[in-house]
């Protein structure tokens, strides 16, 4: 089984391999193997984009040397996804509930969302 997380870049969904950090005081960027947990200010990269990166002038790119390879799933990995399949397999769903008129006039028509869009009863 291949790790759940997929590459940072838009369009891409490929299996990310590496994990991209910066160092901003050194203007470095470092792309190393991937990252046991996902991180706020690191991006996940598949192997095409963790070989291909490029920095701006006068940063330096650290890259580690040798091939990148799917990391094996860990335990906390596992049982997220299949809480996450669990969760969508459910039958169980609560019953929605049917929104009372809330103005004067207003008909079982309106759906209760407070969206910037809603049913208005037509004049038939």
């Amino acid at each position: 089984m291949r790790s759940v997380r997929k590459c940072s870049r838009t369009g891409c969904l490929e299996p990310a391999v590496a994990t991209l950090t910066y160092a901003y005081s050194d203007s470095t960027a470092v792309v190393g193997p991937l990252a046991t947990a996902s991180e706020p200010h690191s991006y996940d990269l598949c192997e095409a984009h963790a070989m291909r990166l490029t920095v701006p002038r006068g940063w330096e790119v650290v890259r580690h040397e040798g091939e990148f390879s799917a990391p094996e799933p860990s335990g906390d990995e596992l049982t997220a996804l299949a809480e996450a399949v669990r969760e969508a397999g459910r039958t169980e769903r609560p019953e929605p509930v049917a929104a009372e008129p809330t103005r004067p006039g207003a008909t079982g028509t309106d759906t209760g969302r407070r969206g910037h869009l809603r049913v208005l009863p037509g004049n038939a």
